[in-house]
């Protein structure tokens, strides 16, 4: 269980953000002539209200509350009926996107008894767009439109790539190797076919994270902030094309105000800003999903059952052991550069 203390704010967490607003907004007001205050209703309000901003305990406290509530009603957990995967009701959209905004992370399931990949494909990306979900990512092993079947695989390009095989995966959020302007901001995993054993999965609202790291040391969350915490190299892919290095923050905020997180806990093939602050906060982030917390959700899916998210932290258990029998599991998997709409 983490250890929560309630410890007076002291540094900005939104101190790049704050430093670089106040250097650009006054040279960019000299040469158009506008006003400074006019500039700044169209920027992310870290300098006033919102809670990233470490030196102000107000906004902060009133926001972490509301998190821990909204995480902790009875009515956030469970699944949301969608009669219609393609096709989804006002009713259902609404409670939908109501569960992404309290807690960023909402799971469903549809009757619809789809069994067509094409068709279910097709009904995946309607529900996507439904949902307000349109920038999908270019995914070397996604089909044109933007999905990938998450199964075992033996392809060249998927071969030696842990999402397709049977093995666990640790901690992370999607993309985590993707610049930061190219961040993975929501996602889609829908269940077509469940493994005989295991490939249980569980969930994390990174907001959460935010929270249990900033009660443990704020000056974890500050280290976690700086443009070159966490570096993942560049990767020689099989088709002769590198992916190149990746470099950027753990936490950030996009400019709508809203927190977003780059993560894995993955410990090779990653490098760590040589900072003894940065390299505690990530081993007690690490230590601090090990451990467990009462909010996290645990489930195996089942046929036609899903997760609609705003890129939260998640792993999944090993699933089929007996390599001599060949795993059905398969998981097709979506993913977005923009968040759910409304949350």
């Amino acid at each position: 269980m983490f250890e929560c203390k309630e410890k007076a704010a002291q540094k900005s967490v939104g101190f790049l953000f704050a430093l670089g607003f106040s250097i650009f907004l006054p040279i960019y007001g000299a040469v158009t002539g506008k006003h400074r205050v006019e500039n700044q209703a169209n920027s992310p309000q870290i300098n006033k209200d919102l809670p990233w901003k470490m030196s102000t305990d107000g906004p902060y406290f009133e926001w972490r509350q509301r998190r821990l509530t909204n995480l902790n009603k009875s009515e956030n957990v469970g699944f949301v009926a969608v009669n219609d995967l393609a096709k989804p009701t006002d009713s259902e959209r609404a409670e939908l996107v109501r569960r992404c905004r309290e807690t960023n992370t909402v799971l469903y399931h549809s009757d619809s008894g789809v069994q067509d990949q094409d068709r279910l494909r097709h009904d995946l990306r309607a529900f996507a767009g439904a949902m307000g979900l349109m920038i999908a990512e270019g995914h070397r092993s996604a089909d044109p439109d933007g999905i990938v079947a998450l199964t075992v695989s033996d392809k060249p390009a998927q071969r030696g790539f842990i999402p397709y095989s049977r093995k666990a995966m640790n901690w992370h959020t999607d993309g985590y190797y993707n610049a930061p302007e190219h961040q993975i901001r929501a996602m889609i995993l829908h269940c077509a076919v469940p493994a005989d054993n295991g490939g249980e999965n569980q969930f994390l609202d990174p907001e959460l994270a935010y929270i249990r790291l900033r009660d443990h040391n704020p000056d974890f969350v500050q280290a976690l902030m700086h443009p070159q915490a966490m570096t993942i190299p560049e990767n020689a892919e099989a088709d002769g094309s590198v992916r190149p290095v990746s470099i950027g923050p753990v936490f950030s905020v996009d400019q709508d105000g809203q927190l977003a997180m780059r993560y894995t806990a993955r410990t090779r093939s990653i490098t760590w800003r040589d900072d003894e602050t940065t390299r505690q906060a990530a081993a007690t982030l690490q230590s601090l999903l090990e451990q467990g917390d009462p909010l996290m959700q645990s489930l195996r899916f089942e046929a036609g059952q899903g997760v609609l998210c705003n890129n939260v932290l998640h792993n999944r258990t090993g699933f089929d052991a007996d390599t001599e029998k060949a795993s059905d599991r398969l998981v097709f998997r979506v993913r977005f550069h923009n968040r759910v709409k409304g949350s």
